[in-house]
């Protein structure tokens, strides 16, 4: 038999312990604001304060705070992710210019230099000529010593060009080596990006017919996410459904926007291969997505209508393409 006393002092054990777990977890949301990277004040400032006020949120214990915060928490360090690369590549591109423009001034001070100097010591040596005339022995010696400080001040001069110039090119390696960087820093994203409906034609007509399926999706809810939730979360969620079925698919596969809610995929596969991928994705890829906006989650959702067509030898391409409108349209 189970004594009461003993129940009661494992119930406060486990009270215990939930505490000290949503302790730790307050804990960790505040100093992921705290150590955030800082970037432009206002970015960063947002940030934080939407970590804040998740952390109070936390701090309560409910159910649905809980809950609601593995979405919330999750969305929140993927966008500050996503303006932290936009961010480095606004560095980037002001990195690059002032390359560019040190460069451009290097290569006028190299034109200039040797022009100036000619003419300098053209100059020098008429002088030198007017002192050593007869008959104008305190004049020339006077004038001699004025041409030996001029020719002294432009060596001098030339030596401190050629250290600004070397100060300059150290400069220049440095800023590439920053742009090199910050360029692969911020390429992270690029892998999710479609191809254009011209793009997709393209490959049709470049790839023999019968050699491989296309798989055409549907996405009902791109549109209405972003009137009923603004543009940055019709966009978080157009992103978000592009990266799962970029996951879904082969890294090889090309996948094309056809429409604002219409895709197409060229897949090299066998039809029955890909009728396994469009049920898939039907499956797994249907339903809510979380989203941020204002720093709390959102959940748009999106119902998916999936198709395979297949190709055969005898097809031209412009039926192919004219196909992949049918479906879509009538699916959209």
């Amino acid at each position: 038999m189970i004594s009461i006393q003993s129940s009661l002092t494992e119930l406060e054990r486990s009270h215990q312990i939930r505490a000290e777990v949503l302790d730790c977890y307050v804990l960790a949301i505040k100093n992921i604001a705290h150590y955030a990277v800082e970037l432009d004040r206002e970015i960063t400032s947002t940030h934080r304060q939407y970590l804040d006020t998740l952390a109070t949120e936390v701090a309560t214990g409910t159910s649905e705070a809980l809950s609601d915060s593995r979405a919330t928490l999750r969305g929140l360090l993927r966008e500050y992710r996503d303006k932290s690369s936009e961010y480095l590549g606004g560095l980037r591109d002001e990195l690059a210019n002032t390359a560019r423009t040190l460069e451009e001034i290097l290569d006028s001070l190299s034109q200039g230099e040797g022009d100036h100097e000619k003419t300098l010591r053209a100059a020098l040596g008429k002088l030198r000529q007017v002192a050593a005339a007869p008959g104008n022995a305190a004049l020339g010696t006077v004038i001699a010593t004025a041409a030996d400080a001029i020719e002294n001040g432009l060596e001098q001069v030339k030596k401190q060009h050629q250290l600004t110039t070397s100060q300059f090119l150290v400069e220049i390696r440095m800023l590439h080596k920053r742009i090199d960087a910050l360029e692969s820093a911020a390429s992270f994203d690029e892998v999710t990006r479609f191809a254009t409906r011209e793009e997709l034609a393209e490959k049709i007509h470049s790839t023999p017919a019968g050699q491989y399926c296309l798989l055409l999706v549907g996405a009902r809810g791109l549109r209405r996410a972003e009137v009923q939730f603004g543009k940055e979360v019709g966009e978080e969620l157009a992103g978000a459904f592009a990266k799962r079925i970029r996951n879904s698919l082969s890294t090889a596969t090309l996948i094309a926007r056809w429409g604002p809610e219409e895709f197409a995929a060229v897949l090299t596969a066998k039809k029955s291969e890909a009728l396994a991928s469009a049920k898939w994705i039907t499956e797994n890829l249907s339903g809510s997505y979380a989203c941020l906006k204002s720093g709390k989650t959102v959940r748009p959702a999106l119902q998916l209508t999936v198709g395979v067509v297949d190709t055969n030898a005898q097809e031209q391409p412009e039926r192919i393409i004219e196909r992949i409108g049918a479906f879509l349209v009538g699916h959209s």
